[in-house]
């Protein structure tokens, strides 16, 4: 399930880097800084995409804050659904032993399962919305923490491309140029979890344990 809430953002890495002078911010020997500085010409690095998904801390937070959600958005309208089915079933049986009196009586039961059946459907389209906003928030979220962190590290770097590698989208790349372990170990330095995330981080394990 928690491969739904991966949160994606592979073309977030692609991205042109100026010339920035070097800061006094210190510089981790990379293999891939002895590649790109023997060669001539543009200097391009890359990072793997799946290793970040798995590896950044913040991914990893936010999988399981959004599958947490997205498992109490499915208990509520299972329970919903559940309250439909037990109401149509009723006013079934009712009409089987011929308990309405009336045709208008039948009706306006009918009706009330009707109105049910699209206040639910209401519900899941709200909900559904709300959630699909919720993982749109936090991949600009990821995406902006990764660009910052990137524009910093280049300051030292110098690359003039920083490219995404994942799945096939990149047919060959040489690991010479791989700098995913450098962007990994900054990215989860710099990252502290918003109060707001922990403790539905901590909501999540107390329902895991249940």
């Amino acid at each position: 399930m928690k491969k739904l809430f991966i949160l994606a953002a592979a073309a977030a890495f692609m991205m042109s880097c100026g010339e920035s002078k070097p800061q006094n911010e210190e510089a981790s020997s990379t293999q891939a800084d002895a590649a790109a500085t023997n060669g001539e010409g543009i200097r391009v690095a890359f990072v793997e995409v799946d290793s970040l998904m798995t590896q950044y801390q913040f991914c990893k937070d936010y999988s399981e804050v959004l599958a947490q959600e997205y498992a109490n958005i499915q208990k509520e309208l299972a329970s919903k659904q559940r309250s439909l089915e037990q109401h149509a079933a009723s006013v079934q049986q009712k009409y089987e032993n011929n308990g309405f009196t009336t045709r208008d009586e039948l009706e306006r039961a009918q009706a009330g399962i009707a109105r049910e059946q699209q206040e639910l459907a209401q519900l899941s389209d709200r909900l559904g919305a709300e959630f699909a906003n919720r993982q749109n928030e936090y991949n600009k979220e990821m995406r902006d923490s990764i660009q910052a962190f990137l524009t910093q590290y280049n300051k030292n770097k110098h690359f003039d491309y920083i490219l995404s590698k994942g799945g096939d989208n990149m047919l060959y790349a040489n690991p010479a140029y791989d700098i995913t372990e450098d962007v990994v170990n900054g990215l989860n330095k710099r990252y502290k979890a918003k109060p707001e995330v922990a403790e539905k981080l901590k909501d999540a394990k107390k329902d895991s344990k249940k």
